[in-house]
């Protein structure tokens, strides 16, 4: 098995892919919009994958937060609000965010479950930090790390109830960033002591079963390379100092932060300490030189991939269960709105 997640071109596999992934047998596979037209498309198309590898458990994942990163939207898919939406309720009555992030994300693991998807990357654990770029904005679940760990660790658990293991991000923290990282590389300046606060909600949530690292630079704890790609970071910061002992992705081996060729950064990324290597533009090119440039996937990893999809679950059908939990979500936050 080779340690990469890859994407597919379209919402159906090209026999060109088909047979690619028979024979590279990555890791996993890795959804767009691009890929997810209708429900019945989308479920045709992750049984194709599972198909061409004979294994039910096999790592078929997303990018489905809520607000403005859902690949699946309405009026196919139910709509999910950003983390805004539960970092204010919090700020009003935790107890009940901490609910509605339970039932929200349990009723979107139904979802994808239904769709054969068994890994959503999310919650992301970054801090909102005033005057940072608005690549996370939004998207986070507050500014407090006790507040964000407690919403994080709900929206694991209901992803967790509803057959689908949640994803940490981006370690050791992506909230400082100055500017996006899909274009160009940031550059954290802070300190050990501020940085202390970025990590502790990803302390809190280290026995998370996947995490995902930044493509950002912290001169404090490596000068010359950003998280992904240093072993310090990865080994001293991520490993030990934050305690995470789960599967270790890398955010897209594609984005323009990073340098070198895509099968370079790849081995880059894999010879630091990731585990898996995430590829999400189904270029042919680029997936076959990721192949040549990473060796076999380890024990270890092999290890961590089988612990990740352990508790993941296929379901035939969308759950009854699911329009409850949103109600429910939906009665919560609408708390913050008669407060106001």
């Amino acid at each position: 098995m080779i340690p990469a997640i890859f994407g597919c071109s379209g919402p159906e596999l090209t026999e060109e892919e088909r047979a690619f992934f028979r024979e590279a047998d990555p890791a996993g596979y890795i959804l767009f919009g691009r890929n997810c037209v209708d429900p019945e498309q989308l479920r045709r198309l992750t049984d194709d994958l599972r198909d061409i590898h004979g294994r039910d458990r096999l790592l078929i994942s997303i990018d489905q937060e809520g607000g403005r990163v859902a690949r699946l939207r309405p009026p196919q898919w139910a709509a999910y609000p950003s983390g805004e939406a539960f970092d204010k309720l919090y700020r009003l009555a935790p107890a009940s965010a901490i609910e509605a992030a339970r039932a929200g994300a349990k009723a979107m693991a139904l979802e994808l479950s239904a769709m054969g998807i068994t890994v959503d990357y999310h919650p992301p654990l970054d801090l909102r930090q005033s005057g940072a770029h608005d690549v996370i904005g939004d998207r986070s679940l507050g500014a407090d790390p006790m507040q964000v760990a407690a919403i994080g660790r709900a929206i694991l658990d209901g992803l967790t109830a509803g057959g689908v293991t949640g994803c940490i991000k981006h370690m050791p923290g992506h909230g400082r960033a100055m500017v996006d990282s899909h274009k160009e590389m940031p550059l954290v300046d802070a300190g050990a002591d501020a940085l202390a606060a970025d990590l502790a909600p990803f302390k809190s949530l280290n026995k998370a079963l996947i995490g995902m690292t930044a493509h950002l630079k912290f001169p404090v704890w490596d000068a010359e390379n950003p998280a992904t790609l240093s072993e310090v970071i990865i080994r001293d910061i991520i490993r030990d100092e934050i305690g995470f002992d789960g599967l270790l992705l890398t955010d897209d081996i594609d984005m323009e932060a990073l340098e070198g060729t895509i099968p370079e950064r790849s081995a880059r990324a894999h010879a630091a300490g990731c585990d898996i290597v995430l590829n999400c533009w189904a270029k042919m090119d680029d997936m076959t030189g990721i192949c040549e440039a990473l060796p076999a996937m380890s024990e270890e990893t092999t290890a961590r991939l089988d612990r990740a999809l352990e508790g993941t679950h296929v379901a035939d059908d969308l759950a009854d269960e699911a329009g409850d939990l949103l109600a429910k979500r939906d009665a919560l936050l609408a708390l913050t709105e008669e407060a106001a």
